[in-house]
């Protein structure tokens, strides 16, 4: 269900160390939500009366709180925990796991969701099936490319080579053959001109993608929305050099009324 808001929508943003990275972020953000920001109790941040600030000794909790209460429209982690952050969530939402893709952009400007990135998710065929039906609403959102590619552990050729390998071509044929998506094997360099979605093989690899384009090929990171709570949440690296991105990203989700 969409938002039907009859306030200006809000957006929640997590600080418990290196406030000045995500000060940097809200200062130049321009979007149409208002900020409520969540810092840590003792965390000394110069921060803009036009910003709400909550200080708490457990910003984690209150901050989701309000998310899933409907206080705000839209929650960013921003350096709060990312283990206590994302288990709070998961607890509250009443999920087992969280279903995450990271928004990404190569140097060059191509845009496409990539999943699993946490490196306990996606493991499984069935895992893959639902983190492959819930985004392809976000690609429409986003008017992405609504192919889907999967992922595997070598070329279509290279069957027989090792167990490991043929288990994961074999994972990734039905894969694509359950939810109409196309098994590319490792050619992620075509499946970034056509798709919207790259399914990678597994958590541990979605994420050396994401941190190989980021640090080695001068990409860019949007966040990573979770997509099965229900709430727009935003996930973020501890790596991010700010955090402007991931508060557009959480504005065009309330804006395009995800959930």
């Amino acid at each position: 269900m969409g938002h039907i808001l009859n306030r200006p929508s809000v957006i929640g943003i997590g600080i418990e160390s290196d406030p000045e990275r995500v000060i940097s972020g809200i200062s130049n953000y321009s979007g149409k939500s208002g900020i409520v920001i969540y810092i840590q109790a003792g965390v000394k941040a110069r921060v803009s009366p036009t910003f709400d600030l909550r200080i708490s000794d457990r910003p984690e909790s209150e901050m989701i709180s309000d998310l899933l209460s409907g206080r705000i429209d839209a929650a960013v982690r921003g350096t709060l925990s990312s283990n206590h952050t994302l288990r709070i969530l998961k607890e509250q939402s009443g999920v087992s796991k969280l279903e995450r893709v990271v928004l990404l952009e190569t140097a060059d400007s191509r845009r496409f969701f990539l999943g699993p990135v946490g490196i306990d998710e996606g493991w499984t065929i069935p895992e893959k099936i639902s983190l492959i039906e819930k985004v392809r609403p976000l690609c429409r959102k986003f008017g992405f490319f609504e192919k889907v590619t999967v992922l595997s552990g070598g070329r279509l050729d290279d069957a027989g080579r090792h167990p490991a390998v043929d288990r994961s071509l074999a994972d990734a044929e039905l894969v694509a053959r359950l939810t109409g998506g196309v098994h590319r094997g490792i050619l992620i360099e075509e499946a970034v001109n056509d798709s919207g979605f790259i399914l990678a093989p597994d958590g541990i690899t979605g994420n050396l993608i994401f941190r190989t384009l980021l640090f080695l090929g001068n990409g860019h990171s949007h966040g990573a929305p979770a997509l099965n709570i229900g709430k727009i949440f935003v996930d973020t690296s501890r790596v991010n050099p700010d955090y402007l991105n991931a508060l557009n990203l959480a504005d065009n989700l309330i804006e395009l009324s995800f959930f």
